[in-house]
């Protein structure tokens, strides 16, 4: 069996332990309004596994952090086992804020002169502080690491990279991860105005920026996945899962789907871990 299918399962299992359960018959990350929704999210859990019952499905914040765990551990695990594919001293953690990191640094200095300036804190706002629910982090490294294959740096040269520990550089913000466990009208704003201030604010490269979900209807998903230019691409739990849920019920639904998946715009789980590598 392929690792990441195997991991792929673990992360399965992971999310039908905790974040993902079924009360009543209706799973937690179906809207219960709606018939379309609970039909495609039975669909989908009955091609993974069988969710917990229980009297009430877990609170949103509760499920929404479980579902955030979920994905950092099959993140963390995976780029475990890609170091032959990108070489790198890398972390990946949960609720890091991005003024840590080397390309968003001066946003520290930029909240300090806000709090001491009324009109600037007005002006400036604090949308540019966020938290992404999990990043992927790159430490710099040492000069004997980089000079292992040769003396490529000396204190004469190189001064001022992000790569070099010498330097006294912070970690570089590899890839910052949405986790949403569903997707709903007055959130979807959220994620986008997220992602284009991660884009905004920087000084240095971008960061990949993607989105998971574990929605089930297509219509949400493509709220966040369609367009070009905030989110590299939306990853969803089960994909091929969810394909072949729509294929027996929603011929229409499917459609939206696969022009999400023909214009890379869609992706499975399984796809983030070696996409981050790029």
């Amino acid at each position: 069996m392929p690792w990441l299918l195997e991991a792929r399962r673990n992360f399965h299992a992971d999310c039908l332990a905790g974040p993902i359960t079924t009360t009543n018959g209706v799973p937690s990350i179906a809207d219960v309004s709606s018939r379309h929704s609970r039909e495609i999210a039975i669909g989908i859990l009955s091609r993974i596994g069988a969710t917990r019952n229980h009297d009430q499905k877990p609170a949103g914040q509760t499920a929404g952090s479980m579902f955030e765990t979920a994905c950092q551990i099959f993140v963390s695990e995976s780029f475990a086992r890609l170091p032959h594919l990108r070489p790198g001293d890398f972390d990946v953690e949960k609720g890091q804020a991005i003024s840590q990191f080397d390309q968003y640094g001066h946003l520290d200095e930029l909240q300090a002169l806000a709090r001491a300036n009324k009109e600037l804190r007005t002006l400036l706002g604090a949308d540019y502080l966020i938290k992404p629910d999990v990043v992927v982090l790159r430490h710099p490294e040492s000069d004997e690491t980089i000079n292992s294959h040769g003396v490529l740096v000396d204190d004469t040269v190189a001064r001022r990279t992000a790569l070099r520990s010498a330097n006294g550089a912070k970690a570089t913000l590899h890839a910052s991860i949405s986790c949403k466990l569903t997707i709903r009208s007055d959130r979807v704003q959220n994620t986008r105005s997220e992602a284009l201030n991660l884009v905004r604010n920087r000084k240095g490269r971008l960061p990949h920026i993607v989105a998971v979900t574990a929605e089930p209807l297509p219509s949400r998903i493509a709220a966040i996945a369609l367009g070009t230019g905030d989110m590299d691409c939306v990853y969803h739990f089960a994909l091929p899962e969810l394909v072949d849920t729509l294929r027996e019920q929603e011929r229409e639904s499917l459609e939206l789907v696969e022009t999400m998946i023909e214009g890379q715009r869609l992706r499975d789980i399984a796809d983030l871990p070696l996409d981050l590598v790029i």
